[in-house]
């Protein structure tokens, strides 16, 4: 399959390939064994210690780079030379999902990587002129912009929710950017096509805020309520997530970024094809209309009670066409599985580096 490469992603910047960088391999691993059953996460034996939820308040000083249209804002964590991990998040998170798995890894040598989402945070448009874009392709873009702005030609990915999605579109059609990968809900690369056939009542009714944000009342509404709507999503797509006050507002605040509600809302209704995308990605969505099989050592998870709508792991299983590896994630965890889980989803990471 032909991959993704920077000339085809930023036509209007393009970049010439960085020479293949050698990493250090990561020290001490946590020595877990590896599971005999495809549908369970890690055996107990050897996981490590559980940490303090209020031990990691905030990932520190973040830092801003120039990476294609945007100018991204993205917290680091753990030594430069380490194996770099790539983590990206979904809506309407933030970095902060990750700010416990950040330091699990870093602790065993991994350089983390954790940016803003284009419309979060600190993440900014270098222009005023760019389209407030929120299609598939143009996430995927973000984020080979970001390594390319950082010098790395390959990391661990991994992500949840619109990252996941992210994720996958990179290690399907930019393989060699992409050392492993770890999806939450598995394969979630869509098409405008197959968004348009209807689904039966029940599946549609969890969509109701794609539909809410297809009007204009929708907008309108999301833009001043933006804080209970996210509120609302976290409490129905965790339903036994217990978060307190200060972890939902640290997040929250990265709501108020001034491209948050376009980015957003046209996200959506791209999807529902009621917006267009910018014609420079047509070729990527027309490949990613063709859901493309993942060939990169994967692992996918799932928290066994997740709110939000996903597909079941049956469902994509044949998608991933390399060495895999599905784990369910016990105790009541939710759609924000990074953050309620910290340890299964550090443990996937170090886990698929070494596949």
């Amino acid at each position: 399959m032909k991959t993704l490469d920077r000339d085809e992603m930023r036509p209007t910047d393009r970049r010439r390939f960085l020479g293949q960088t050698a990493f250090a391999v990561a020290a001490a691993q946590w020595a877990l064994p590896r599971t005999a059953s495809a549908q369970t996460g890690p055996a107990e034996p050897g996981t490590p210690p559980p940490i303090n939820q209020k031990a990691h308040a905030s990932f520190g000083p973040l830092k801003q780079v120039d990476a294609g249209d945007l100018r991204i804002g993205y917290a680091e964590v753990g030594p430069a030379a380490g194996m770099p991990v790539l983590l990206l998040h979904g809506w309407p998170y933030d970095i902060y999902s990750y700010v416990d798995v950040a330091p699990l890894l870093a602790a065993q040598g991994y350089r983390v990587i954790v940016p803003y989402l284009r419309g979060y945070g600190t993440t900014r448009f270098r222009s005023d002129k760019a389209p407030r874009n929120g299609q598939q392709a143009v996430v995927a873009v973000d984020a080979i912009a970001l390594l390319d702005a950082l010098r790395i030609d390959q990391a661990v990915i991994g992500g949840f929710d619109w990252g996941a999605r992210t994720a996958n579109i990179v290690a399907a059609l930019s393989p060699q950017r992409c050392k492993g990968h770890v999806s939450v809900s598995g394969y979630l690369i869509g098409s405008q096509e197959a968004n348009r056939k209807p689904l039966p009542p029940q599946a549609e009714l969890a969509w109701w805020y794609q539909f809410y944000f297809a009007t204009e009342r929708g907008e309108a509404g999301y833009d001043k309520y933006r804080r209970d709507f996210a509120r609302l999503i976290w409490q129905s797509a965790s339903p036994k997530w217990q978060f307190d006050e200060a972890t939902f507002d640290r997040s929250a605040a990265a709501l108020e970024n001034p491209d948050h509600v376009a980015i957003a809302i046209h996200n959506y209704r791209w999807r529902m094809g009621l917006a267009n995308g910018e014609t420079q990605y047509d070729a990527l969505e027309r490949k990613l209309a063709q859901a493309p099989a993942i060939a990169v050592p994967t692992i996918t998870l799932e928290g066994d009670a997740n709110g939000a709508p996903h597909p079941e792991p049956a469902a994509y299983a044949g998608k991933f066409t390399g060495r895999y590896e599905h784990r369910l994630v016990r105790g009541g965890i939710g759609h924000n599985l990074p953050q309620e889980a910290p340890q299964a989803f550090a443990q996937a990471i170090m886990d698929v580096a070494r596949f």
